[in-house]
């Protein structure tokens, strides 16, 4: 019996399976002639050496054993989902996004691959570039706060209108910004996965970075917890905090609560608040703001 009715047959182009769903609203125009300017928000086989790579890219390192799967898939299965390109001219195009999928198709020995044609300028494309990586990429804290800085700086957003672009809670944005603030060692061993987001949480509310990297070496090697971490936290900000001349200070039976409180709030609404209470169950609550902005956004988190 001839070995090939035991091979699976593999495809060298095309749609793959399963694009029907993709495709509705946008046309399918099949390969495309490549002297004529191509009508926008269609799907269509273009020539993989008539597009340019997107210079907007935000990432510039793509593990290569991943790609080889993806070529490897892509080869069996053929491009399941289009990649997204804008035309320049009449004989080339350039990536918005999907570039894994243009390497691989590359790798794999495309000629052709489909792509959705759109109309973007060059901030749409860092835009949806950026967009696309924070959705779909397996991206570590540091790759998304970073990412989110560069929408808010170079896309000229504001808090708000990121969080609705990227379908995260306002809070959820505020706390990947504010790893930004951390020291570089923090901020690569976060980016490398020797600590968590949690682990980094805690210490940003520590107030002096000497204290910060002082707790982030004890953190590495004695490979603290988070609840660890924050227990430091809680006792470092107790220690360094100024005795009151006019009264003696008393033993609070709620101090680590408080305490613990005060930090989870602190983490949340993306400012250092203060917790009091006494003896008896009673205090305050004080959340500081440095400008009106800050109080709308500490409000829209209240939902006041």
């Amino acid at each position: 019996m001839s070995d090939n009715n035991n091979k699976t047959p593999k495809r060298t182009g095309g749609l793959g399976r399963g694009l029907g769903s993709l495709l509705e609203g946008n046309k399918y125009t099949g390969k495309i002639d490549s002297n004529t300017i191509n009508e926008v928000n269609t799907i269509a086989d273009i020539a993989i050496d008539q597009i340019q790579t997107n210079p907007y890219q935000p990432r510039t390192h793509f593990d290569q054993g991943a790609l080889e799967e993806l070529a490897e898939s892509i080869r069996i299965q053929g491009i399941i989902q289009p990649i997204t390109v804008r035309q320049l001219d009449q004989k080339s195009y350039q990536l918005i996004s999907g570039e894994r999928r243009y390497q691989a198709a590359k790798m794999a020995g495309l000629t052709t691959i489909p792509a959705y044609i759109r109309k973007a300028d060059d901030q749409q494309m860092l835009e949806m570039a950026l967009i696309e990586n924070i959705q779909r990429e397996n991206l570590n804290a540091i790759e998304i706060a970073l990412s989110y800085q560069r929408l808010l700086s170079e896309c000229s957003l504001k808090q708000e209108e990121l969080g609705d672009r990227v379908g995260k809670k306002r809070t959820t944005v505020t706390n990947y910004l504010r790893l930004l603030k951390l020291p570089p060692d923090i901020q690569i061993a976060l980016r490398d996965n020797v600590i968590s987001m949690g682990h980094a949480r805690a210490l940003i509310n520590i107030d002096t970075i000497e204290n910060q990297l002082e707790v982030f070496k004890k953190v590495v090697n004695e490979e603290l917890s988070v609840r660890k971490v924050e227990e430091l936290v809680r006792n470092l900000q107790n220690a360094t905090k100024k005795p009151d001349p006019q009264h003696k200070l008393q033993f609070n039976k709620y101090e680590e609560e408080i305490r613990s409180v005060e930090t989870r709030l602190s983490s949340q609404f993306g400012t250092k608040i203060q917790v009091k209470a006494n003896n008896d169950g009673k205090g305050e609550i004080k959340i500081p703001f440095v400008s009106v902005d800050e109080l709308n956004r500490i409000l829209e988190l209240l939902n006041y």
